[in-house]
C-alpha cells in the first residue's frame, strides 16, 4: 500500500517563481540554487543565513552544475555557459540549438561521471509535440541521446551511475536505461520504468537517493512521489503548491529535500486558490540523498 503523507515541511522561499525549476545544492558553501526560467533569473539561497539573492540572466536557463569553487556551468536556451561565482560573468562554452530561437533548455542533471544530461523543448505550446531532444555533454563533446521529446523531465541517475531515468511529460511514460558508469552513455535501448499515461499529474523533475529510489515532483497535483527501483510508487508526499516541479537534496548530509514550484499559466482565480504557487519548499522528511556530481570540463 502506498504511504500518503500530508505536508510536514516549511517554506524555504516565499519569492514566487514564475517557473521554478532546476534546483541543485553546493555542499561546499551550504547554498541552494534554482531558476525562475521564464523570468530569466537564478535564485541563490544561503542556508546558513536564509538569505536569498536573485541574479538576472540574459537568457532563459534551467540547469546549474558546480565546476569548482570559482565556477559553475549554466545550461541556457542557446547553449552551455561558464558562470564566475564572484562576478556573475558568463562565457559561452558550447552552443546548442542556438540557431533555434523558439527552443529552450529544460530539465537536466550531472551524471556521477561528471557528464551532463539535459533536454530541450519549445518556449510555447505551438509545435511542441516531438520538437525536443535529450543531450549528453562530456566536456565540450555533445551527443544526442533521445529525439522526438516534447517536454523532457525526470532526469536522474542511480548513485553508482549504472542507470539513467528520463520522461517526456507529455507522454507520462517514465523511462529507464542502463548506462556506462564511467561515461553516463546508454548501453542499450530505454525501457519503461513506470507507465502513467492517462494518470493525473505530470511526471516532472526527479532525484535518485542513495538507496536507488527516485523522488519525483508531480506537476498539477501538488505532490512528490517516491518510486522503488522496480518503478512502484511507495510513498506520496503532499506539497502546498499544485504545480510542483523538481526536488533536490540539500543540507550538509544531503538528508533534506528542497522542492520548487511554479505559477505558470495560472489565472487570477487559480493563483488566489493556490497562494503558495511558485514558492520553494523543504519537504520536511529525512532522506538519504546524494549530491549532484560537479561537471567535468
Amino acid at each position: 500500500m502506498t504511504d500518503v503523507q500530508e505536508f510536514a515541511g516549511s517554506v524555504l522561499s516565499d519569492t514566487s517563481a514564475h517557473l521554478g525549476e532546476g534546483p541543485t545544492f553546493d555542499p561546499t558553501t551550504n547554498t541552494a540554487y534554482w531558476f525562475s526560467i521564464l523570468d530569466c533569473e537564478l535564485h541563490e539561497l544561503a542556508l546558513d543565513t536564509n538569505t536569498l539573492a536573485i541574479h538576472k540572466l540574459p537568457f532563459m536557463a534551467s540547469v546549474l552544475a558546480r565546476i569548482d569553487d570559482e565556477r559553475q556551468l549554466i545550461v541556457s536556451e542557446n547553449g552551455l555557459y561558464i558562470r564566475e561565482k564572484q562576478t556573475g560573468a558568463l562565457s559561452l562554452v558550447t552552443p546548442i540549438e542556438n540557431d533555434l530561437p523558439h527552443m529552450r533548455s529544460n530539465d537536466g542533471r550531472t551524471h556521477p561521471s561528471g557528464a551532463l544530461w539535459f533536454g530541450t523543448m519549445t518556449k510555447t505550446g505551438e509545435g511542441r509535440k516531438g520538437a525536443g531532444k535529450i543531450y549528453h555533454v562530456a566536456g565540450s563533446t555533445v551527443t544526442t541521446l533521445f529525439e522526438g521529446v516534447s517536454i523532457p523531465n525526470g532526469i536522474c541517475f542511480a548513485p553508482d551511475g549504472t542507470v539513467g531515468y528520463w520522461v517526456d511529460t507529455m507522454e507520462n511514460r517514465y523511462m529507464r536505461v542502463t548506462l556506462d558508469p564511467l561515461t553516463g552513455l546508454p548501453l542499450g535501448e530505454a525501457g519503461v520504468f513506470s507507465d502513467e499515461a492517462g494518470v493525473d499529474g505530470g511526471i516532472d523533475g526527479s532525484v535518485c537517493d542513495a538507496e536507488g529510489y527516485v523522488w519525483n515532483a508531480r506537476w498539477g497535483v501538488g505532490e512528490v512521489r517516491r518510486y522503488n527501483p522496480a518503478g512502484e510508487v511507495v510513498a506520496i508526499y503532499k506539497v502546498p503548491a499544485t504545480q510542483t516541479t523538481c526536488p533536490a537534496f540539500i543540507g550538509a548530509d544531503a538528508d533534506r529535500l528542497l522542492v520548487t514550484s511554479a505559477r505558470e499559466g495560472m489565472s487570477a482565480e487559480e493563483k488566489a486558490a493556490d497562494p503558495k504557487a511558485g514558492f520553494t519548499f523543504e519537504l520536511g522528511v529525512k532522506v538519504k540523498g546524494v549530491f549532484d556530481a560537479p561537471f567535468k570540463l
